[in-house]
Order: structure tokens, then sequence, then C-alpha cells
């Protein structure tokens, strides 16, 4: 996997303030700054004070509104801890035994039940080898699914990726087995957007024709990546909920000599703001670029988009590539990879 200075032996603070700050500068792209790993297994977190700390000492002056504040969004919720843990490598890990013995008893079953054979050794060899062939074929499409975008933890990153960008950082969460233990850390790469920008922005700034067929191509590949959030409401989509109210003022009146008046106007309360609770908006926010948006902002949102899964497969050696130094295509802006980030985007995204 990746090195990384996050991984060499801990200087002390004193040593470093008597010499020369690390600066951002020595860095290339692609190259990791530093990297935490989780606490636990079960309950994955990173002590982000410690990495803006450290962050310090490399050079990189972060304010906490930039570090610590987007990835406790992004990461610090139970629902957001529970997928990462189910979603883990180590977890798929520990699945296939378990896997593999739910199918051979399910097919050893089934196969029991309706074939009749004198030698058991030769159903148990046939369930054995059924029950490989599956349990390889579910790890793999679980293994090959991490290679995608990935709703529940990349696109969350966005916005820290938006933040960090600005400070020539770019941040991803990637984990594996190595020893029978969980690697589940998070990893601060060395990443000056400028010249990915530029080359990304001039592959999407060609003819009209051309811009159409790029722009249909992305709603084919980015057709799915679609965030759902609440949509402010204005006075014209609660005009139902007032008209309601006022129906339920004249029947109040018409029925204000009733005993129980008290009690009904409550359930009427309580009724009513269910219905406003039913309706509440909800709306689609696509992360397809607009196509009237100028080509350098466009090219900003897809290397964005895509920033935190290129580096997450950048530091578990996953990019799909040249493997040479001389075989790599032309314009690469990492040293580090066959490919840069523009280059997945126009490969994997934009083809």
């Amino acid at each position: 996997m990746a090195d990384c200075d996050g991984e060499s032996p801990v200087i002390e603070p004193s040593l470093v303030r008597q010499n020369q700050p690390q600066t951002e500068s020595r860095y290339l792209n692609g190259q990791c700054v530093w990297t935490i790993r989780s606490g636990s297994i079960i309950n994955p977190g990173f002590d982000l004070a410690q990495c803006r700390s450290q962050l310090e000492l490399n050079g990189f002056q972060i304010p906490e509104s930039d570090l610590e504040a987007p990835l406790k969004t992004a990461l610090d919720v139970p629902s957001v801890k529970r997928y990462i843990v189910f979603n883990s490598s180590m977890f798929h890990f520990l699945m296939a035994p378990v896997l593999y013995l739910v199918l051979w008893c399910a097919v050893f079953s089934s196969l029991h039940s309706y074939l009749t054979v004198t030698d058991y050794w030769v159903l148990c060899l046939c369930v054995s080898l059924v029950s490989i062939f599956l349990t390889t074929a579910i790890i793999f499409t679980l293994h090959h699914s991490n290679k995608e975008i990935n709703m529940n933890l990349d696109v969350r990153l966005i916005a820290v990726n938006e933040r960090l960008v600005k400070h020539k950082l770019l941040v991803a969460v990637a984990d594996w087995v190595e020893n029978c233990t969980s690697n589940l850390q998070l990893y601060f790469v060395y990443w000056d957007v400028s010249r990915c920008l530029r080359a990304l922005t001039e592959s999407l700034d060609e003819g009209n024709y051309e811009a159409q067929n790029i722009q249909k191509k992305l709603q084919k590949s980015m057709s799915y990546l679609v965030l759902v959030g609440e949509a402010p409401q204005t006075p014209s989509d609660t005009g139902t909920s007032h008209t309601d109210t006022q129906e339920d003022d004249v029947e109040q009146g018409a029925d204000e000599h009733r005993p129980l008046l008290q009690n009904e106007e409550q359930e009427r309360s309580t009724s009513s703001g269910q219905r406003g609770a039913a309706h509440q908006l909800t709306t689609n926010y696509s992360l397809v670029p607009d196509p009237a948006l100028p080509a350098q902002a466009r090219a900003q949102q897809l290397l964005m988009a895509y920033s935190a899964l290129y580096i997450k497969l950048l530091v578990s050696e996953r990019l799909s590539g040249p493997s040479h130094y001389r075989m790599r295509p032309k314009r690469n802006h990492c040293t580090t990879a066959c490919i840069c980030l523009c280059q997945y985007i126009r490969t994997k995204v934009v083809r």
C-alpha cells in the first residue's frame, strides 16, 4: 500500500520548531501528507484535533472551519459509522467463511432433498465446489463495487474536499485487511488541482456538437448520483394547510357548545401537525454539471465529485492503468500513480 509521511517515526514537536517547518512546496501531487487510523473497528472515529496539529507541523495552516467541522459533519454520524463498519474490508473478510457455511448448508439440503446419492463424498464435493464459486462471486462483486463512487461516503466528502482543495489537500477514507487486522484510515494527500482543472476545462470546452456528446456521456455515467434533501417551503406550498386550518376553525365555532371541546381542539391541532409533516417537500439534487455553466465551473464540479474516490483508489493502489513510467499517458499530473485525477475522470466518466 501507499507509504505516508504519517506512518514515519514521530518527531518531537520541539525539534521540529527548532528547524525549518515542512512546507507544502516540498510535496508532489499524490504524496500522502498524513494518515490517521480509526481508533475502533466497531465504532470508527478519527482524532481530528491531532490531524490538524500534525498538518500544521507539515506546513499546512488549516483553520478548524475548513477541517474539523466539515469532517465531523461528514463522518461523525451514527448512520455513516454503521455503514463504514458493514461496508469495510474487515467485515467482508469475516463474512466470507460465514457466507460459505450458509451457502454450503443451503445447497446441501436442497440437493439432498431432490437427489438420491449413495456416495455422500461426491455430493459433499459438489456442494463444496458450488459454495466456493458462489462465495467467490459475491465477494468479488462487493470488492468491485468499492471501486465505484460511494454515495454514503465518497459523496459526503465532497464538501470537505471543496474546503481543503484551497490548501492543496484532498481527503479520503480507505481500508483493507492486512495480517488479519483492519486498516481503516483517513488519508490527507497533497494535490494541486490547478493543472488538472486546466486540462479538464480544455476537454470540456469543445464545439457545440462535441459538447452535446460530452453532456450525454455525463448524464449516462452520473445519472444515479442524486442527493435527496429538504426543499424550502413557500407560502404557496402551505396554502392548502391554511385553508384546512380555516375550515377547522369554522367547525370549531359551530360545535363550541360540545362538552369535550378542549379535547377535540387538541386532537385537531395534533392532526394538523401531522398533515404539516406529511406535506414536507423534498427535492433531488443531481451531481451532473449543468451544461449552462462555463466549462471551468463544470470541470471544478467533476474534480470535486470524484476527488474522494480517486484518492481512495490511489492510496490503496487500485488505480487501473499502465504500471511502467514510460507507458504512462501524457500530461499526467500525478507522480505516484499511472493516471491523475483529470485523466481518471476522462477515462471513467467522460469516456
